[in-house]
C-alpha cells in the first residue's frame, strides 16, 4: 500500500465532508474523555467514525478531523497511513480481509484454498474491488483468531473454521442481503465458526478440568 496520495475523482481536498448530525453527538461524547489541551488524542476514533460515514478514510475526512482536533493535517496523515485498519481508497460494501499467515496456512483446509475460492467466486484478485462495488478482497496479516484457522474478517466480524463451500456460500448470502429487504438480510450466517462450535471449544468436547479443581484448603492442612 502506498503512503503517498494521489488525488482521485473521489478522493482529492476539493470534495466536501463534513460529519453528519449523529457523529457530532458522538464526537462530544468522546472528546469529553480528554483534557481540552489533549483532544488530538482522539485522531484514532474520529478517524474511525469519518471512515464509517463516508466509506473510507479520504483526505477531505482527513483535514476534517485535524481542523476539528486543531491537529497540523500532516500529523493526521501520519496516523491514518500508519494504521492498516484505515481505508484511504474507495473499498465495497463487503471488505473481505483474508488471513495467510502461518497457523491460518495449516488450519483445517488451509487459507490458500479459502483465497482461491473468494478470488475465484467474486471474479477478483487480491486489491480489486467486484465491478458492482459489493465487495473489495486483499490478503492481511494474523488477525488473532488462529485457533479457528482458516479465517477471514468481513467489515467488523470475524468468520472462522471455513471451507470453501461455506466460504462461497457465506459471498453469496451476503450479496443477497445487499438487495434483500425485512428479514431477508437474516439469511446471512452469524459471525464466528461456520461449524457450529462455540467460540474456540475443543471440538473433541472436555479433555481436561473434568472434576473439582484443587483450592489451597485441599493441599494445604494448616489453612
Amino acid at each position: 500500500m502506498s503512503l503517498q496520495h494521489r488525488n482521485t475523482a473521489d478522493n482529492n481536498p476539493d470534495l466536501p465532508f463534513k460529519f453528519n448530525a449523529q457523529n457530532e453527538t458522538l464526537i462530544a461524547e468522546i472528546l469529553k474523555r480528554y483534557p481540552p489541551q489533549y483532544k488530538k488524542a482522539a485522531v484514532m476514533p474520529l478517524l474511525d467514525l469519518g471512515q464509517r460515514q463516508h466509506g473510507f478514510t479520504s483526505i477531505s475526512v482527513m483535514n476534517e478531523v485535524a481542523r476539528m482536533l486543531e491537529m497540523p493535517p500532516m500529523r493526521v496523515y501520519e496516523v491514518a497511513s500508519f494504521y492498516t485498519m484505515y481505508n484511504r481508497n474507495p473499498v465495497g460494501k463487503f471488505f473481505v480481509q483474508a488471513c495467510t499467515t502461518t497457523p491460518c496456512q495449516l488450519g483445517g483446509c488451509g487459507s490458500d484454498s479459502i483465497v482461491k475460492a473468494i478470488s475465484s467466486h467474486l471474479g477478483i484478485k487480491q486489491g480489486e474491488t467486484t465491478a458492482d462495488g459489493l465487495f473489495t478482497f486483499i490478503e492481511v496479516e494474523c488477525l488473532g483468531a488462529c485457533v479457528n484457522a482458516p479465517m477471514i474478517q468481513i467489515n467488523d466480524d470475524y468468520y472462522e473454521d471455513l471451507t470453501p463451500e461455506t466460504t462461497i456460500a457465506l459471498l453469496k448470502a451476503l450479496k443477497e442481503s445487499a438487495s434483500a429487504v425485512g428479514s431477508s438480510s437474516a439469511k446471512v450466517p452469524a459471525a464466528g465458526p461456520l461449524t457450529g462450535r462455540q467460540t474456540c471449544e475443543n471440538s473433541k468436547g472436555l479433555t481436561n478440568l473434568l472434576e473439582e479443581p484443587w483450592g489451597v484448603e485441599k493441599t494445604r492442612s494448616d489453612l
